[in-house]
């Protein structure tokens, strides 16, 4: 006899639960370098440039290892490269907090260890976000990719104030609350490995916590004589990425704008901290356009519902646009927190729509392979954005350096409009169904 089911209740999942402390403790980690290692390579260098160098090759790293990530979370159990990867970010945060200790931060080791530190997130990281499927039925995708945005939001309020206070500190403290970060997330994800053959049933529904291997690659992963090499693996996911409509021809539009915005945000924190502002206010300034961002993720589930993901896209692009031009004739840095504030305010429902969207439309066999294939070709340019910062700002200064950040988010609104794919996608409700119209 076939029975209604409630619907999944997210903060009962305790597996999913498990899983956000993990991610989240991995997240403050990874906001902490992202604030500490541009501002200690400014205060070493005394150079942009030399700070754009230090930035842009982390993310070329990252972004490199991430398709190797993927091709991982593909063959093995995700969340035991969860576990993984937060002991060898164990390992990195200690070396940082020894170098700043010795007081031996040079150009050459902060270069190193942001290598060292990206490449620990391309190689694992994949896994952590795949793995959110494996513990989250469809029907709650949309709600727990809204969450997930109201922690990032909070993550940069937080993590803007106490990078702030640890640096002025010392980088050495910085390094110390990185290292606690990633035990905490090693001791949760290696919960989640634990429990990962136990059945539990949430709701009145059965499910399984943690998927094994895909079935597709459990001869992989075994040795079998059917091993397929990586390439072939990372080129059928980019294959199958490019063919959908409603996905590959989003990604163009995605890395133009996060190049733009990104860069002209780096060129600002750049521009403080060369004015002679302390870490302290540029701490405050993240915290600011953090809090504008959990605003706007407490409103992203009452959007998400109601409005189709493409709109909601085109409308949030075209305020960053707008918000990126007025950035660049304000100095003061509370006009500047208003001005970013306000450009992130419909960034938490644009993500969670597009984000959940793919979740749901991707094969769980595929996702990991998936997600790098999709963060490569959306982010690709990112290694760009503090080379525009550093050398711009060194160039041409502040304002100028910022118009041109403003103009490539300008083109990724104008080829958003003519998207007919992107203007089509639809409210959360239809997601499954409308996915299922562009599957062969």
């Amino acid at each position: 006899m076939t029975t209604a089911t409630a619907p999944h209740r997210l903060w009962r999942n305790t597996r999913y639960l498990t899983w956000l402390v993990s991610d989240t403790s991995k997240g403050l980690a990874s906001a902490l370098s992202g604030f500490a290692i541009p501002l200690l390579a400014l205060i070493v260098t005394d150079d942009p440039a030399q700070a754009g160098i230090i930035a842009g090759a982390g993310l070329v790293a990252r972004l490199l290892t991430t398709l190797v990530g993927g091709v991982l979370a593909d063959r093995h159990r995700r969340v035991v490269l969860m576990l993984i990867g937060s002991l060898l970010g164990i390992a990195l945060a200690a070396a940082f907090t020894l170098l700043a200790g010795a007081d031996a931060l040079t150009f050459a080791a902060l270069f190193t260890i942001n290598l060292l530190l990206a490449a620990r997130s391309g190689l694992f990281d994949v896994a952590g976000e795949s793995a959110l499927k494996e513990l989250v039925p469809d029907d709650a995708m949309g709600r727990a990719q809204a969450a997930n945005q109201g922690r990032d939001a909070a993550l940069q309020l937080a993590g803007g104030p106490l990078g702030g206070v640890l640096l002025g500190v010392g980088g050495w403290l910085v390094g110390l609350v990185m290292t606690l970060c990633h035990l905490i997330a090693a001791g949760t994800a290696w919960v989640l490995v634990r429990g990962g053959s136990r059945t539990t049933r949430e709701n009145g529904d059965a499910q399984t916590d943690a998927r094994r291997v895909a079935p597709e690659h459990a001869a992989d992963a075994a040795g079998d004589p059917g091993f397929r090499s990586g390439v072939h693996e990372l080129g059928e996911a980019f294959r199958w990425l490019l063919s959908r409509p409603d996905l590959g021809g989003v990604l163009a539009i995605t890395t133009i704008v996060n190049l733009g915005f990104n860069a002209a945000i780096t060129t600002t924190i750049y521009a403080l901290q060369q004015a002679g502002h302390s870490e302290l206010l540029i701490g405050a300034l993240s915290a600011g356009v953090g809090a504008v961002m959990l605003v706007g993720a407490v409103i992203a589930p009452l959007l998400v519902p109601r409005i189709g993901a493409g709109i909601l896209t085109i409308t949030a692009l075209a305020v960053v646009a707008v918000a990126t031009v007025v950035l660049s004739w304000v100095v003061e840095p509370w006009a500047i927190i208003a001005v970013l504030g306000t450009a992130v305010l419909l960034v938490p429902a644009l993500n969670a729509g597009m984000m959940g969207y793919f979740m749901v439309a991707t094969p769980s066999h595929l996702l990991g392979r998936a997600n790098s294939a999709a963060g490569v070709l959306g982010m690709g340019a990112m290694p760009l954005g503090p080379l525009i910062a550093g050398f711009g700002l060194a160039w041409v200064g502040r304002q100028n350096t910022i118009l041109v950040c403003a103009a490539l988010c300008a083109i990724a609104v104008v080829l958003a409009i003519g998207n007919r794919a992107l203007r089509a996608l639809p409210v959360e409700a239809r997601w499954a169904e409308h996915a299922r119209r562009y599957e062969a």
